[in-house]
């Protein structure tokens, strides 16, 4: 028998799009998308989630969730800090997920300090692939992370919101 894992979905508008909230029934924040990519977000959560099947509802209010990232982009930088999360991935990648939310907002580190810091400084191209497989953006800021030389490197959201995140932390961080 497959495991059912339901997901509650909510939209958000933010200053560079309009966002798409998962989370379970307990609250755990499951994956954040920029709804432009809303066709790939249920394959992509099957996988991801595999072998449990997922099943969506739209939620009539907003998650708490929501309304935490919705503080955060009114400069409230710390409001995503404690949101619980919950992930599928590898080991290594929950590894690289749980060290990516110790990144102080408005610094950034590059992909080469973040292998150090898990402890696996051969391993730079693996926390990259980690980085990029990253289900849920902003609240795990994997924007926080640039390349060697200081480049903004690639970003699932695109480049633009990556530089206007970095630029909103810089800006409202305390």
């Amino acid at each position: 028998m497959q495991t059912i894992l339901p997901l509650q979905l909510d939209r958000l508008d933010t200053p560079i799009g309009e966002m798409l909230i998962a989370a379970d029934n307990e609250g755990n924040l499951r994956a954040t998308f920029w709804t432009e990519k809303d066709r790939v977000l249920e394959p992509f959560l099957a996988r991801h989630y595999a072998p449990a099947r997922v099943e969506f509802t739209y939620v009539p209010g907003p998650l708490a969730a929501t309304i935490a990232i919705a503080r955060y982009f009114d400069g409230d930088l710390h409001a995503i800090d404690d949101l619980p999360v919950k992930t599928a991935g590898t080991d290594f990648q929950r590894m690289v997920w749980r060290t990516l939310r110790r990144i102080p907002c408005g610094t950034t580190i590059s992909y080469g300090e973040l292998s150090r810091q898990i402890g696996r400084p051969e391993a730079v191209r693996a926390v990259g692939l980690a980085n990029g497989a990253n289900p849920i953006g902003v609240v795990v800021p994997c924007h926080r992370v640039i390349g060697a030389n200081g480049s903004l490197t690639g970003y699932g959201g695109g480049m633009d919101r990556k530089r206007w995140l970095l630029d909103h932390e810089t800006h409202f961080r305390l």
